[in-house]
Order: structure tokens, then C-alpha cells, then sequence
């Protein structure tokens, strides 16, 4: 085993919770085949976690001259971000209070040793 090459997108607007689902989905997969899942996964999540994973690849191919058929996915992880705070005003004067989570995606590939 080699060490994991890295893709990470920050500050992701969607909320962790929904987006660990599709991050589940992956883990442990080939690369390819797991960017091809997710296509016809029907989540928001599933598009940011793909672009992720094709950059990885591509900073495989790229950077560190990895073949793409053999990278799978070591480590996925989704990290909680900055929270937007907002509110709306309901009845008698009150305030409730609206979080707006937003992610961290970090995706880490290593090449499979045949």
C-alpha cells in the first residue's frame, strides 16, 4: 500500500448528516465504479461527492502517475463546516433560530496492490 492521494471540497452547503448517507455508499469502493454509482444516486450530495472523487483520480493521474483502475477508496469522510445562522420571527415575538450546515467532503484514494 501507498500513501492515500487526497481531494477535499470545503465549505460544501449542505448539511453533514445528509451528506455522510451518500459517503457511505462509496467507502471502500474502486474509484471508477463508485463516480458511476453515484449518477444514479438521486441525493444533492451525491454530485458534490462525485466531483470530489473525480479530482482525486485526477490528482492521481496526474500528480503521482497512478493508473485509474486500480485507485479505490481508502478513507471518506464528511467534516462539519462553518454554520450560517439565521432566524424568523414567529408568534408573540419570539425568534427561532434557522442553522445552515455546511460540509467538508474529504475523499483519500490508494493504489490496490495486485
Amino acid at each position: 500500500m501507498t500513501d492515500k492521494i487526497y481531494a477535499v471540497a470545503k465549505n460544501v452547503r449542505i448539511a453533514p448528516r445528509k451528506a455522510r448517507l451518500v459517503v457511505d455508499l462509496v467507502r471502500g469502493e474502486n474509484a471508477e465504479e463508485a463516480s458511476e454509482k453515484l449518477k444514479f444516486v438521486n441525493k444533492k450530495a451525491a454530485l458534490h461527492v462525485r466531483k470530489v472523487i473525480d479530482s482525486a483520480v485526477a490528482n492521481a493521474i496526474n500528480n503521482f502517475d497512478k493508473d485509474a483502475k486500480n485507485l479505490f477508496i481508502k478513507e471518506a469522510r464528511v467534516d462539519e463546516g462553518y454554520t450560517l445562522k439565521r432566524g424568523r420571527a414567529v408568534s408573540k415575538g419570539r425568534y427561532h433560530r434557522i442553522l445552515k450546515r455546511n460540509s467538508h467532503i474529504v475523499i483519500g484514494l490508494t493504489e490496490k496492490s495486485e
